[in-house]
């Protein structure tokens, strides 16, 4: 009877310090589970340094290691996505090169996978240990929000490192959208899910690819992929604006036949009214700006990513 074979997706962006500590713990683990065949494969997302040639080298030396090279920097979601594409194995899962995704968890999850007769096991951090609390707070109403406007729940705290049946991996591979993200694209393909809760680890070497600026940006990548409730928001809002203008003229022109010696004065007041409404509107145009821009670029239908190299082609 020939084994299962684990596909481990490792994204990579400027992991040159890190990836000698990952090899290191992912051979423990693969030595650890001699019923599995594994096979790794790194994903190169155009890093700066010299990450491509050590994944390049560990490739020669290992068989059981692949890699995929893009010719520019795509981001995090496209490598997960070239990732799950290149995967042969009949379990495929996805975890960090700088080991915040400790891969000795890899044994529990598959036992779990097994026993429970579920087709994914993800990872949630237990606390934000070590983080700004800014980032955390924010985590936190990012949460909060998502999971009140959007059908798909997300769990707070959830990770990307999640092992998938080749089912499930399927599923996810079968959604061909452009904006992708991952943590609600996983919940939305629905199958069962077992959660493990680990507590936060820092990075064993490097530095933090995400700034709070990127990190907001993913959010919203989040909320316009899952919800259109910031649309039905935005029509509310006009809507309670156009009455309340109403009102107002009410309530002006009522003034002005009971009295009709009255000025209407408050031009500070105008001016801010005028402002608020300005301002609100501008709003409602941005989150249906955000709406086109991702249709815009679905109907463009560009790859997700443009592949470099392989572990297949031939270098000198």
């Amino acid at each position: 009877m020939s084994k299962k074979l684990i596909s481990v997706i490792v994204p990579c962006y400027n992991e040159a310090e890190a990836l000698p500590f990952f090899f290191v713990e992912l051979d423990k683990v693969i030595d650890s589970m001699p019923e599995y065949d594994f096979e790794a494969i790194y994903v190169d997302d155009g890093s700066k340094d010299s990450t491509l040639d050590i994944v390049r080298n560990r490739a020669k030396e290992d068989k059981r290691t692949r890699f995929v090279s893009f010719s520019r920097n795509f981001g995090k979601e496209a490598g997960m996505l070239a990732g799950l594409r290149s995967a042969k194995g009949d379990y495929a899962v996805i975890m960090d090169a700088d080991l915040q995704d400790p891969p000795s968890l890899l044994p529990e999850m598959m036992a779990l996978l097994v026993e429970k007769k579920v087709d994914s096991v993800a990872t949630r951090r237990g606390s934000r240990k070590g983080e700004p609390p800014v980032r955390s707070f924010f985590a936190k109403c990012f949460y909060g929000i998502v999971n009140k406007i959007s059908k798909v729940k997300l769990v707070p705290g959830a990770r990307d490192y999640r092992l998938m049946s080749r089912r499930m991996v399927d599923a996810v591979l079968s959604l061909c959208e452009y904006n992708r993200f991952s943590k609600g694209i996983f919940e939305w393909v629905g199958f069962k899910t077992e959660w493990i809760t680990y507590e936060n680890i820092e990075r064993v070497a490097g530095k933090t690819k995400w700034s709070f600026w990127g990190l907001f940006k993913y959010s919203l990548e989040c909320i316009v992929a899952f919800s259109t409730a910031p649309l039905a928001i935005s029509s509310f809002c006009g809507f309670f604006m156009f009455i309340l203008s109403i009102i107002g003229a009410l309530v002006i022109i009522i003034r002005k036949i009971i009295d009709s010696s009255s000025s209407v004065g408050g031009w500070a007041s105008t001016i801010c009214v005028i402002l608020f409404v300005g301002g609100l509107q501008l709003l409602c145009i941005g989150v249906l700006g955000q709406y086109l821009s991702k249709t815009y670029m679905e109907t463009k239908r560009r790859p997700d990513y443009i592949v470099a190299e392989t572990e297949d082609d031939k270098t000198e």
